[in-house]
């Protein structure tokens, strides 16, 4: 008897060890929980993925969309938005994934209903669900994500009304999002409210012993909570006082004032705090417009984190949240009223700071064709083309905005970009590049990676100058003769096309819609080779680098073919790699065909 009691205690401990495997982010389990989720969100394999193939782990493979944590045993973040996505929610498996906090699938056409099996997602941070065509009620299972602070379920079809269940709302100060809407048009007639309390005798009474202790639990529930008012209080009579501080010098420009020539500015005596802006008042807001907006974030780092805000009023802006800068609040003011009062076609223009002693906000007018990078990305993709003559425009339009910023007629101080690269080049509605992120680099803390952070694009001398940025500019102009991208693939991007062109490997250098225009993109593969020189001194100037470009493009329009062999940069010779010619492209185009 004793044999088969012991027996029987291990075969329970072993079974109690696989379930937690299973459970507890099992490889072989995860693994088939992700792909279950997958199959029911996209049926028809929009994602591409292969459906049989059998992996140890997620985390092993690259999932479009799919995000796992830095030791790569988990899977945290799941975003598929506006893939086309024409599936159900398998609720059931995404809870499976018990590490997951981040699940956006905006912008799809997903349908069904969300189960109640939603509450089973208990490490959910943030879920967007919004612009799909999910129907039935909200369920109460989401009142139930204790750690949830950002919910978006806009652009449905849901019946009934949506809870409001405790987040607390999104403001710069305590960056807590709590985004929860409800646009559906049937809803808009039953009521302009949205909040609705959930049936509380259900919950009274779901104990069997809630009478019994009643009278108990009445007392301690008063006791809580004069206790948590008193904590609220304690919390809330500092933050109002200075908040009333605030409203008192924060106040917008007025009529009665007239306009400054480039920025009007209100400040308090003591200068802890001010809000200026660089453009015509009827385009001003409020600090608290901005405190209050509906605002979704678009990226957190440790340096800074990006906001997409909408105001009341429809507008929407970025906005630029600066983290641990080395900076007082009068010398970084002088810099970006610089920045501010700076007005050219290819520099995003500044809308406004707002800065106090422990931080500060750069607000930009919201661009909605979003960056190059976005557009590299997409064309990698096969989502949109990508011609030859936009990509030379680009780079001129880029070339122009450095050039101006270097070699400005005012002699002003010049203040260094520092943070060239892709996903800083944004387009506007035209598709023309605007250089953003400029002006404040010069106060980030090198020590925490805040500013050599992106090293496929920083000059090795590691310095704020002209010659790094051109270096930075090579490395972008040599992304988009290319295809290929520094910041998604952490490619050495000038050591690999110099190692081509050493091979005499050319004609592989250059990517599909650049390789049918050969005659111009080579004279452009001289400029960006020369712009990663790995001395300074090797480098050209922003303002030859400009004039180049300008001179290829005059060339493809057929206004002075000969001017393509009339520069300087044409030849590499203070690099120790041949020139690349067409003569050299016809040899290595007969070389790569063997």
């Amino acid at each position: 008897m004793d044999l088969v009691l012991h027996l029987r205690v291990l075969v329970s401990i072993a079974s109690i060890a696989l379930l937690g495997t299973s459970c507890n982010g099992g490889k072989l389990s995860e693994s088939t929980t992700l792909l279950n989720f997958i199959r029911a969100v996209d049926p028809e394999n929009v994602l591409r993925i292969e459906r049989n193939r059998i992996m140890s782990h997620p985390c092993s493979y690259k999932w479009k969309g799919v995000k796992c944590n830095s030791g790569g045993t988990a899977v945290i973040e799941i975003r598929l938005v506006k893939l086309n996505l024409t599936g159900i929610l398998d609720v059931e498996s995404l809870c499976r994934l018990l590490n997951l906090e981040v699940l956006s699938l905006a912008g799809n056409s997903i349908k069904g209903t969300i189960s109640e099996s939603m509450s089973k997602c208990k490490s959910l941070t943030y879920l967007d669900l919004s612009r799909n065509s999910l129907s039935g009620r909200v369920p109460t299972a989401l009142t139930k994500l204790k750690n949830l602070k950002r919910l978006d379920i806009s652009q449905n079809q849901f019946t009934g009304r949506v809870a409001t269940f405790g987040l607390s709302k999104w403001s710069f100060s305590c960056l807590k999002n709590a985004l929860i809407t409800q646009d559906s048009t049937e809803n808009r007639k039953n009521s302009s409210a949205i909040q609705e309390n959930f049936p509380r005798k259900a919950l009274s009474e779901s104990s069997p012993d809630a009478k019994s202790h009643k009278n108990w639990g009445l007392w301690i529930s008063l006791g809580l909570g004069i206790v948590i008012l008193l904590l609220v209080l304690l919390f809330l009579i500092p933050r109002a006082l200075k908040r009333a501080r605030e409203k008192a010098v924060l106040v917008n420009s007025s009529s009665k004032n007239p306009p400054i020539k480039a920025a009007d500015e209100v400040q308090p005596q003591k200068r802890k705090s001010e809000l200026v802006f660089f453009v015509e008042p009827e385009e001003r807001f409020k600090l608290e417009d901005l405190l209050t907006a509906t605002t979704g974030l678009k990226m957190e780092g440790f340096c800074s984190s990006l906001y997409i805000v909408q105001l009341k009023n429809d507008a929407i802006f970025s906005v630029k949240r600066l983290k641990k800068l080395r900076v007082s609040l009068e010398v970084f003011g002088q810099t970006m009223r610089k920045v501010g009062n700076l007005k050219h076609p290819n520099i995003l223009p500044l809308v406004a700071y707002h800065s106090t002693d422990k931080e500060k906000l750069l607000i930009y007018k919201y661009e909605r064709n979003e960056s190059l990078l976005t557009l590299l990305e997409n064309y990698i993709e096969g989502k949109r083309n990508f011609p030859w003559k936009p990509r030379v425009s680009i780079a001129a339009g880029i070339a122009e905005g450095l050039n101006f910023i270097y070699h400005r007629p005012d002699n002003d101080e010049i203040i260094p970009h520092g943070i060239i690269k892709l996903s800083n080049i944004l387009l506007n509605d035209e598709e023309e590049p605007l250089i953003s992120e400029y002006g404040y680099s010069r106060f980030l803390d090198p020590s925490r990676d805040c500013l050599y952070k992106s090293k496929g694009y920083i000059a090795p001398e590691k310095s704020l100058t002209e010659k790094s940025d051109v270096f930075s500019f090579g490395v972008i102009l040599l992304e988009l003769l290319t295809g290929n991208i520094v910041e998604k693939n952490g490619i050495d991007l000038p050591r690999w096309v110099k190692s081509k062109v050493r091979e005499e490997w050319t004609v592989e250098v250059f990517d599909k819609e650049v390789a049918e225009n050969e005659m111009y993109a080579i004279p452009l593969l001289n400029v960006a080779l020369k712009c990663v020189s790995h001395h300074p001194r090797e480098r050209p100037t922003i303002a030859e680098v400009r004039e180049k470009i300008a001179e290829v493009m005059s060339a493809m329009e057929g206004l002075s073919p000969s001017s393509m062999d009339s520069s300087e940069f044409s030849q590499l010779d203070r690099l120790s790699i041949p020139s690349v010619t067409p003569e050299t492209l016809s040899t290595t185009g007969s070389k790569s065909n063997k």
